[in-house]
């Protein structure tokens, strides 16, 4: 986040590069440059003769560098952004010449998602020298919460974490989505709002009783009541609770379990941090602690996998409903 705030304050300050090359496996920060960028180097005035857009699957490199050679009309620089670069991976590094000797008045951008430069070559280390090269790194899963607390303080917001837990269980790591989802809930509700689970059961449509973070709360607790009635929604509406994705979460929740049988520092902060979870969740693991000893999570690990086989249709004939409800037999006797 620093870094981006140093990009942004650059470009505001007049301190603006003459190549940007973003790229990295987490695409929604690599948007949030390019579009600043396209939205505030040039005014309004300025953009239609000096700013285009291109994009990777229909350009060459010959045809960028021909683009980024060009003057700016009745302005002081133009803007060139290259969209879906990475399309252009297997020839990237003809770009080296350019890049060598950019064109002072030419602010090119390139979106190279999905994949980065070999540092040890020479079109990285050209553009590190002229330009500017930045990696926007896929978060885990449990960094994802707390960069929807910083987002939603940013704005104004607070969040309680079983509300963030629940997006980030419904939506994954996708920035992208999460951020959508956030700018829905944000047009609804009014600022200093602490947003909680009811706020997302209401606006976003996950279920606040029935979804993976209470499945696996569920299971922790040994509540075999709770558990298979989750269990028994999840088989009713199969769309929006995929069975890989709770055989995923749970496989998770287990590994995270087996380290904590093997720490020697159980104090919660310390507990927190080895297993990369929220303090306010710790609690919830001393008690599946309790109800699981290292030999039972070793045998739901295993339990898991082979869920995870059976659910991608290899070696059986079962229904994802019949699946889960085996599983959960044999995870909770």
């Amino acid at each position: 986040m620093n870094e981006i705030r140093n990009i942004v304050s650059d470009i505001k300050n007049g301190n603006i590069k003459p190549i940007y090359f973003l790229m990295g496996e987490e695409p929604y920060y690599i948007d949030k440059i390019s579009d600043y960028i396209e939205d505030n180097v040039l005014d309004e005035s300025e953009k239609g003769f000096n700013q285009q857009v291109m994009y990777g699957r229909d350009a060459t490199i010959e045809d960028i560098i021909s683009a980024a050679k060009r003057y700016p009309m009745m302005a002081e620089r133009q803007v060139l952004i290259v969209k879906e670069a990475q399309d252009l991976s297997k020839n990237i590094e003809n770009l080296v010449s350019y890049a060598e000797n950019p064109q002072p008045t030419t602010v090119l951008v390139l979106n190279y998602k999905y994949k980065k430069l070999d540092k040890r070559k020479k079109l990285y280390k050209a553009i590190a020298k002229s330009g500017l090269v930045y990696e926007s790194k896929k978060l885990y899963e449990n960094q994802v919460s707390d960069w929807i607390r910083r987002v939603l303080s940013g704005k104004g917001y607070q969040i309680e974490p079983k509300a963030s837990l629940m997006l980030v269980e419904f939506l994954g790591t996708d920035l992208s989505k999460i951020s959508n989802e956030l700018d829905k809930l944000m047009i609804i509700l009014p600022k200093e709002t602490i947003i909680n689970d009811k706020h997302i059961e209401d606006n976003i449509g996950i279920s606040k009783d029935f979804n993976n973070f209470e499945l696996k709360k569920a299971i922790g607790e040994k509540n075999i009541l709770k558990a298979n009635r989750i269990i028994n929604y999840f088989s009713e509406n199969p769309k929006n609770n995929p069975t890989v994705m709770t055989i995923s979460l749970l496989n998770s929740f287990f590994t995270q379990l087996l380290l904590f049988h093997g720490l020697q520092d159980k104090s919660k902060a310390a507990v927190a941090k080895a297993l990369g979870i929220n303090i306010y969740f710790v609690e919830e693991t001393f008690l599946a602690s309790r109800n699981y000893p290292m030999r039972k999570v070793a045998q739901v690990i295993s339990f898991l996998r082979d869920a995870d086989v059976k659910s991608k249709g290899v070696g059986a004939n079962q229904t994802h409903e019949d699946i889960l409800k085996e599983l959960l037999f044999k995870i909770l006797h």
